[in-house]
């Protein structure tokens, strides 16, 4: 990079969706206006080169695009509206031009201009070796709306916004093949779950809009680490029924154990799972056909103490195994 201040100066934006922007780029922090009767919702993801990320698995935009996905689905996981992001970049010196660095952005703002979402500051120093993408997401929620893994209670359906196991079976085929599997035009679908997964928005605001009780997260590290997460907040049990789940045809050419890994470890489908009351659940299935949104039900809520099972042709087993761990 031949120099930071120029190099702010390329990617500061040159306008705002929002008013409420006080001061952005250019100054030592950014401030914006505070709108009443809405609670602000903050969530921050790091994608660090060689463990979410490598070149030879995503075209250099679909990393800046990602990069913010993910941030904007957490967004969704509360029933937010995203307003703001912020960007910091650890960049080597070695490995990547300022071109690719500022395709990565152009990525970012793809997905940005889409939702509206102004870019509004960050940071951007050198590192050794891999780069580092760490985004800042600022939200709002009305007061009194927003979404917790905590509502989920005894007599609850389990729904799931969108089908599973997309992105694991791309990135799947990606390890093997490279990005040449896109020739395989079957395999975009599944390629772009991976590279450029859309966060559901819409389907969480709709979530905070329906006047129910509703317990909600996004799908990062799987739909069983998910549903985990919901029971053990909630102090219930889960029960995910494998016929409910919506399945991809093309996954059904694989051994059971493969369509497991894929839908209920593989993670990043960020899609949304959750729960609510069983006599409000064909109200919010019409409000979700109505808004031309998908939503499956995929098992039931139960008395317990966090623990998740799996169902199958009238079986019943724990789920021990989870999803990705960092730690």
């Amino acid at each position: 990079m031949n120099n930071e201040f120029d190099w702010i100066k390329s990617i500061a934006p040159t306008k705002h969706y929002h008013t409420s922007v006080k001061t952005g780029i250019g100054d030592d922090a950014a401030i914006y206006a505070v709108e009443q009767g809405y609670e602000q919702v903050i969530a921050v993801d790091t994608m660090v080169e060689g463990i979410h990320f490598k070149k030879e698995t995503m075209p250099i935009k679909s990393i800046g695009y990602k990069a913010l996905a993910v941030n904007l689905s957490d967004l969704a996981a509360m029933g937010a509206t995203p307003l703001y992001f912020l960007v910091s970049v650890a960049f080597p010196k070695q490995g990547w031009s300022q071109e690719e660095l500022s395709e990565i952005y152009h990525g970012m703002n793809q997905l940005a201009d889409r939702w509206h979402v102004d870019l509004i500051g960050g940071d951007t120093v050198s590192t050794k070796e891999g780069l580092v993408i760490t985004v800042t997401v600022v939200g709002h929620v009305e007061a009194g709306r927003h979404l917790l893994r905590s509502n989920a209670k005894e007599g609850d359906v389990l729904f799931i916004t969108g089908k599973l196991g997309l992105s694991a079976f791309g990135l799947e085929k990606l390890l093997v093949e490279g990005l040449s599997v896109a020739d395989d035009l079957s395999m975009r679908p599944f390629l772009k779950a991976h590279q450029e997964p859309e966060p559901d928005l819409a389907a969480g605001q709709l979530l905070a809009q329906c006047g129910q009780r509703v317990s909600l997260n996004d799908v990062s590290d799987g739909v069983a680490h998910e549903a985990k997460e919901i029971a053990e907040a909630s102090g219930v049990n889960v029960v995910i029924d494998w016929e409910k789940l919506p399945i991809c045809h093309e996954f059904t050419k694989y051994s059971l154990e493969k369509q497991e890994d894929w839908m209920l470890y593989g993670g990043e489908d960020f899609k949304l799972v959750g729960t609510v009351s069983s006599d409000k659940w064909s109200d919010l299935e019409q409000q979700f056909q109505d808004n031309q949104l998908p939503i499956y039900v995929i098992g039931a809520v139960e008395q317990g103490n966090g623990a998740v099972f799996l169902q199958r042709q009238g079986k019943r087993s724990l789920i021990e195994k989870s999803g990705y761990q960092h730690f």
